[in-house]
């Protein structure tokens, strides 16, 4: 009669019903079957089945007469000795998760096996991921950048990060051209996830609530292996890493990706109206100049933005001739000068959503 782990009864292994009928009986002196299926609301046998368990594990007494009553016992008392047994049994659980890791660590030969992991199928790196990312509590650090496998968790495109938990990535540039990288870029930041692009990234890193991480053996071939690190030393290094790696990168959000360019942007549309090389110019035209000023080539922001790559160059082209500037980088610095990029989003952060 165990009961559903959101059941306030769990700890004590009643079930719902159970709790129901001892609640009852607290309030009463004493009452019968019928009484106690009236105002649990169920039926008579199941009642009196409620009422066997509960005079079985000495939460109720039975008063035998011409109809049987049950009175509730002492709370303190009974429930005391039962929380008391369910804690007995947690402690001989916990003692032999500690007999079965002391066998584990003899049969692995070796005593740092418990510093780091060694994984060399991609099944492997796969399922170890999956075991890491659904025991965070707190938050998972990411660094992505090509070559991409399938086998190496965030990658796969289906980051099953719990409620509650953090997710931080930051991509390198360069990578970040394919639909591998933006489907992974768009379910992590639809969770709330929050999403920054690098010019140049170290290394393939994942971290897990800083107790565990998880990078490929061989930076050129991921496929090759990986590494799963639990030394807390190494671990707190690499966090570091992700750190300095994420407070020089650009932030950018997917959380408002459109399916289609706004009317003014589209084929065919008048473009915007000169107003002028000191005044702003339109939403998407701020979105395609941050995106480039990332390093994000004009294939890989036509499709973040789900726009035809010769609307990017159209709106590049025509802040050149407001800014009176001839290349990307000359773009990218003037507009910069004149605050384009620094919209209410904040420099660098792009509003790309659903």
């Amino acid at each position: 009669m165990d009961a559903p782990a959101d059941s306030p009864w769990s700890g004590t292994g009643l079930d719902p019903l159970g709790g129901r009928v001892l609640e009852h009986l607290v309030t009463v002196p004493a009452a019968d079957a019928a009484e106690v299926a009236a105002a649990a609301e169920v039926s008579t046998a199941d009642a009196e089945r409620a009422l066997r368990h509960l005079t079985d594990t000495s939460l109720a007494v039975r008063i035998d007469g011409p109809v049987p009553r049950w009175a509730a016992g002492p709370p303190r008392t009974s429930l005391g000795v039962l929380l008391a047994r369910r804690r007995a049994e947690l402690a001989r659980a916990e003692g032999l998760v500690e007999h079965l890791h002391a066998v584990y660590e003899t049969v692995s030969g070796a005593r740092s096996a418990h510093l780091v992991e060694l994984l060399e199928r991609e099944d492997e790196v796969s399922a170890r991921y999956g075991q890491l990312l659904k025991g965070c509590e707190a938050e998972v650090l990411h660094l992505a950048k090509p070559p991409y496998v399938t086998g190496f968790g965030v990658d796969a495109g289906k980051p099953g990060v719990a409620d509650g938990v953090r997710m931080r990535s930051v991509y390198e540039t360069e990578g970040f051209s394919d639909e591998v990288s933006l489907a992974t870029a768009v379910h992590g930041t639809g969770r709330g996830g929050e999403l920054r692009l690098a010019p140049r990234l170290p290394v393939k890193l994942v971290v897990f609530d800083r107790t565990a991480a998880l990078l490929p053996v061989r930076a050129d071939r991921p496929a090759a292996g990986s590494l799963v690190v639990h030394s807390p030393a190494l671990v707190e290094a690499l966090a570091a890493l992700f750190e300095s790696a994420w407070a020089g990168a650009e932030p950018v959000s997917l959380s408002s990706r459109t399916d289609a360019p706004p009317p003014a942007c589209g084929h065919g549309a008048s473009p915007p109206e000169d107003t002028g090389p000191t005044e702003a110019p339109d939403p998407r035209t701020r979105e395609i100049l941050r995106l480039m000023a990332t390093g994000m080539k004009d294939d890989t922001i036509a499709r973040v933005l789900k726009v035809s790559r010769r609307t990017v160059q159209k709106h590049v082209s025509d802040a050149g001739t407001r800014l009176g500037a001839r290349t990307r980088f000359q773009i990218a610095l003037l507009a910069a000068e004149r605050g384009w990029l620094g919209a209410s989003q904040g420099l660098g952060e792009v509003v790309v959503g659903q």
